[in-house]
């Protein structure tokens, strides 16, 4: 009984393995490599067609004809000077924009969190350290119930946030760089 399904099962396995075996691509039997010069164009291209002659759709370009040397002077150069293309409305404009401009105050940047804690004598300290050591740092304390933050400076862009925590890094144990609205300085 096993053996004539086991034979019903077998024979379909087999012959699909020999269906496949033969039309699997053969291995090169030489290991000579293949022939890649170029043929001569008699060989290459059967001798019922003939060549087509393609000379007529080039283009053709005349020669131009050279400028005499000795003939051509160079002409006196004119200098024109400069106009004011400001009209008007284009000053009053330019002057609103300035004007808008300097009541500007804040812009977003970046402060560096030197302190964030529970003690009030702690964060003091550590504002007179660094103020001692870089006057010209503007330091804000900021306190909300029970935690004091010390933020130090006013950095528009990141590089400058950057080398001012360089600066900072052996006074405190942590620094931040923290975005936030920063206080433009307008020294007129």
């Amino acid at each position: 009984m096993i053996r004539p399904l086991l034979k019903a099962l077998l024979l379909p396995s087999l012959l699909s393995l020999v269906a496949c075996a033969s039309t699997a691509q053969q291995a090169p039997q030489t290991s000579t490599s293949p022939d890649t010069t170029r043929k001569p164009a008699a060989t290459a291209a059967p001798a019922s067609m003939p060549a087509e002659d393609v000379s007529k759709y080039r283009p053709v370009f005349t020669v131009p004809k050279p400028a005499p040397v000795a003939a051509a002077t160079p002409a006196p150069k004119t200098v024109v000077p400069p106009t004011s293309h400001v009209n008007p409305q284009v000053e009053q404009r330019l002057r609103d924009q300035a004007y808008t401009n300097q009541n500007v105050k804040y812009a977003q940047g970046y402060r560096i969190l030197v302190y964030l804690g529970l003690e009030r004598d702690q964060v003091m300290a550590i504002r007179r350290s660094i103020i001692s050591r870089y006057p010209d740092e503007t330091d804000y304390i900021v306190f909300k119930s029970p935690v004091y933050r010390l933020y130090i400076g006013d950095y528009l862009t990141k590089l400058e946030a950057a080398r001012g925590l360089a600066r900072l890094r052996g006074l405190t144990p942590k620094l931040e760089l923290e975005p936030t609205q920063v206080l433009l300085n307008k020294n007129p």
